[in-house]
């Protein structure tokens, strides 16, 4: 692997295996430059969503970058106020316009809000057909989620989005994607920095004398997840990018595993609370 590794999705599309998150990243010139840091330093997808309010700064950023449009892999979302099938349909069409794009590589319905879960990615399929995206995708979406999905859609969701990280390693649900032909991507995959003190992990970190971090992605990457740490630092950006000159074990990768709390620290998509 590396750095301009892809996953091949179930379209035949490539999707890199790393890429930058830009949750909260609200200041404009700190986004740019957090992006154009990344996209210098050879990362070629960025994940953003409507809820963050940067789809304009994505945009902006890419446009000014030397990185050809098609040689990018840009995803953003459908926030929870605006799904169903007509409201998920125009809120894209209002993502594309603040990214100031022809079409998005992939576009997520960001949760799956009860009775109208289904209906959102109805109109994402139908974004597909338009070939407005070039791939299908949802978020935070259970095994039961998927299978509601699954019994009614036309073409499968190729992406889900997910928490996940060595206290959540998720792997029922990821077992289940695999066999549909569904790229698990984490979102937080340093479980929002909480297990980069994990006696385990510095220990084995001070093994491979490589950063707690790069051990937490590498091992991801060795699960066959997609990964999209965010930062803002360009440092930390560049960091995040090291992750191909060292392959972690087999037994290293099981006692990772073992970590597993089925621990969150984000919300729980069953019990997640829908303020509208």
């Amino acid at each position: 692997m590396n750095l301009h590794s892809t996953k091949k999705l179930a379209n035949g599309a490539e999707m890199p295996y790393l890429g930058l998150g830009v949750y909260k990243m609200t200041d404009r010139d700190e986004t740019l430059e957090a992006i154009e840091a990344a996209l210098d330093l050879g990362y070629r997808a960025i994940d953003t969503a409507a809820l963050y309010y940067n789809e304009e700064e994505v945009g902006e950023a890419i446009r000014h970058s030397s990185v050809p449009r098609e040689d990018l892999f840009v995803t953003t979302k459908v926030w929870n106020s605006d799904q169903g099938y007509d409201n998920t349909l125009r809120a894209f069409e209002t993502s594309l316009k603040k990214l100031e794009m022809d079409y998005v590589d992939l576009y997520l319905t960001h949760w799956p809000v009860e009775h109208k879960y289904v209906d959102t990615y109805r109109a994402i399929e139908r974004l597909y057909d338009e070939k407005l995206i070039r791939v299908t995708g949802v978020s935070n979406h259970h095994e039961h989620h998927l299978k509601t999905i699954l019994a009614t859609c036309n073409v499968a969701p190729m992406v889900n989005q997910i928490e996940a990280h060595p206290y959540l390693t998720q792997e029922p649900l990821r077992a289940f994607c695999e066999q549909h032909q569904i790229a698990v991507t984490a979102w937080s995959p340093l479980g929002r920095g909480k297990v980069l003190n994990d006696e385990t992990i510095i220990r084995i970190a001070d093994e491979y004398n490589v950063s707690p971090a790069q051990i937490i992605l590498r091992w991801h990457l060795q699960n066959d997840v997609i990964i999209i740490p965010k930062s803002v630092t360009a440092s930390r950006i560049k960091e995040n990018s090291e992750l191909y000159h060292f392959e972690l074990t087999n037994e290293t990768m099981q006692q990772l595993n073992a970590l597993n709390r089925n621990e969150r620290f984000g919300q729980n998509p069953d019990n997640f609370k829908f303020d509208f």
